[in-house]
């Protein structure tokens, strides 16, 4: 190998441990933004986390349209907004 090969190497190798660091302070501030705002130590934690979350997003979503049907039954809101909206486009 010509020495001009060696130094070329020696450049790509000393690119690649750069950036490896980079990459590896990187990791370790998405960890511990991943613990200090949601509490989670690990990926698979916050894999769980997420699961949590949907099934608390899912289950207020069918409280919310359940409220709401419940609303347009009681006040017979669909009529209103139908006339409404008849009224609005006429």
């Amino acid at each position: 190998m010509k020495q001009q090969d060696l130094l070329d190497l020696k450049q790509r190798i000393d690119d690649s441990k750069e950036k490896a660091a980079e990459k590896k302070g990187q990791l370790n501030s998405l960890e511990k933004e991943l613990k200090d705002t949601w509490g989670c130590a690990d990926v698979k934690a916050a894999e769980k986390k997420i699961k949590e979350l949907d099934n608390k997003v899912t289950e207020l979503n069918t409280k919310i349209k359940e409220g709401v049907e419940t609303l347009e039954e009681t006040y017979e809101l669909t009529e209103i907004a139908e006339n409404h909206f008849r009224k609005e486009n006429e």
